[in-house]
């Protein structure tokens, strides 16, 4: 990548680009051996807690966080080529870097939205990387892509809520290191404006009422480095009303909010998902023979490989334009440009995956190499944070406006 960004994201690519050949690429063979050998495949292989003490021996920590006081105090324009790097490797690189979802934007949401109390008592361990957390707002009965179907209640009772509600798909639910979860829910159902009958309660993972009760597989993969994809049921759970973000129906709001940033970061993490795909490509077309030549000479070979560096270039500009915008217009004046990256990075990743694996053959879709891991990966996110569709038609809507 030629791009001249400012002095220290420079130092600062030049840092993780360093990271990734010396720690995270050697350690990806070792999570597996170690992983295999622990008692629960939810459990740490310890090989990530020796990253994450690396990455903060070198400052590469925390980096996600533009708020000075907690993070790195980075722009989006400054964070999204480092997002890219990690997302090469991103079983493990976000871990080791406190960059991983959903981590990160229940970070975000402590910090902007959270009491001192909250910060205290969740925030801070977060932030140390001592515990991990989840966000608890999909739910199997209802489209969860449209937040005010959400169906889980949360009634209060003197200085108590309650909260009954079935979530499903919960990232990092099944990880024991999680601790806590921000659940969404409806404390005034029958509210006028179908936007503030949501709110968010910051539930501990121990109280009574909370049953982690499956991993939910995605495409066959549990995702275990990433603490899975949880079902998690609350039964009458109590929390004490301290315990409200914010406030009474500002959960919308704030799930908007937090969705910002984290599209930044997802869309960078797949173009180096694409990055590595390519780089994948290109060794396999110089390493393997069919048909008497190599597989670099096959006419479709080179299309492929062409195209996915055509579509990769486009995509950073257009993903690294949106995170400028974002920077100086704020989320609301980068709209246009926010749906489009969450339409095109995921389906043009998908596609370039897709023919990485093809040209991998058998062993593309195998455990020895990581692109079927990354497809699955990049498949699902373009039904996570809002299928496709919701987009498109927000996007279409904001210009249809512009001609009625």
């Amino acid at each position: 990548m030629d791009f001249a960004f400012d002095a220290r994201t420079e130092e600062l690519r030049k840092q993780l680009l360093a990271f990734m050949d010396e720690h995270v690429y050697p350690a990806e063979a070792v999570a597996d051996e170690q992983r295999a050998a622990l008692d629960s495949p939810w459990e740490t292989p310890p090989v990530v807690e020796e990253l994450k003490a690396a990455a903060r021996e070198k400052g590469l920590w925390n980096l996600f966080l533009p708020d000075r006081t907690y993070g790195a105090g980075l722009t989006n324009l400054q964070y999204a080529p480092l997002a890219e790097i990690t997302g090469r490797s991103p079983r493990l690189a976000p871990t080791a870097l406190n960059c991983a979802a959903p981590d990160t934007g229940n970070m975000e949401v402590l910090t902007e939205f959270g009491s001192p109390e909250q910060r205290r008592a969740w925030l801070e361990p977060l932030l140390s990387g001592e515990i991990r957390s989840a966000f608890a707002m999909t739910e199997p009965e209802v489209a969860s892509s449209d937040a005010t179907n959400i169906e889980t209640r949360i009634r209060r009772e003197g200085d108590e809520y309650v909260i009954t509600g079935r979530k499903w798909y919960i990232s990092g639910a099944m990880n024991p290191d999680c601790k806590i979860f921000i659940v969404m829910g409806k404390t005034d159902p029958d509210g006028e404006d179908i936007r503030r009958q949501q709110s968010m309660v910051l539930v501990p993972r121990d109280t009574p009422g909370v049953e982690v009760r499956r991993a939910m597989t995605v495409y066959g993969y549990e995702d275990h480095y990433h603490g899975g994809h949880a079902e998690v049921v609350f039964d009458g759970a109590r929390v004490p009303v301290a315990n409200l973000i914010g406030e009474e129906g500002g959960g919308f709001a704030i799930a908007q909010a937090r969705l910002g940033p984290g599209r930044i970061h997802h869309c960078m993490r797949l173009i180096g998902m694409a990055e590595r795909a390519i780089e994948l490509m290109c060794r396999r077309a110089q390493e393997r023979t069919a048909f008497g030549k190599p597989l670099a000479a096959q006419g479709v070979v080179h299309e492929w490989i062409a195209d996915a560096r055509v579509q990769v270039e486009q995509l950073r500009l257009l993903v690294l334009k949106t995170a400028w915008l974002m920077d100086t217009v704020g989320n609301r004046g980068a709209h246009t440009e926010i749906q489009s990256i969450k339409i095109a990075t995921p389906r043009a990743v998908v596609d370039i995956l897709d023919r990485a694996v093809q040209l991998h053959g058998a062993g593309g879709v195998s455990q020895d190499f990581p692109l079927a891991e990354l497809w699955a990966a990049a498949r699902t996110l373009r039904l996570a944070d809002g299928p496709d569709e919701v987009h498109q038609r927000s996007l279409a809507r904001r210009e249809l406006k512009r001609f009625a």
